[in-house]
């Protein structure tokens, strides 16, 4: 995996999205937390928008509530990532139509599950 932008990244450390921004950190991918009010998540860099990202990344995974996530598609699709990640909660059937309209390749993953399959680099 070459990057992946945490859309919903938070800094409470109780949340499964701040987890998942130190599961991708600690494999050695590149990771993008984003979050409109913080300047870093887990130490990492954040950033307010998608579209502030400094890279085409190869995964957008979603932590927001449709309402949230459903307006911002068009701005996730411009990144021109590979694959949306729709974590439980964010993969309604209207967010998915949208995203697949766009062009974007939709998994319905927990993403945080998935960055534990991916072994560390060293």
């Amino acid at each position: 995996m070459t990057s992946i932008v945490i859309l919903g990244a938070s800094a409470d450390p109780a949340k499964i999205s701040h987890r998942a921004v130190i599961a991708a950190r600690d494999r050695g991918i590149p990771v993008y937390p984003v979050h409109p009010r913080e300047a870093a998540i887990a130490g990492v860099p954040a950033f307010a928008t998608v579209g502030q990202v400094p890279v085409s990344p190869e995964i957008v995974s979603v932590y927001l509530p449709a309402a949230v996530s459903q307006p911002l598609l068009r701005d996730i699709a411009a990144t021109g990532c590979r694959e949306l990640w729709l974590n439980p909660g964010a993969d309604t059937p209207e967010v998915e139509g949208e995203a697949l309209a766009l062009g974007l390749r939709v998994v319905r993953t927990c993403t945080l599950e998935a960055l534990q399959e991916i072994p560390r680099k060293r």
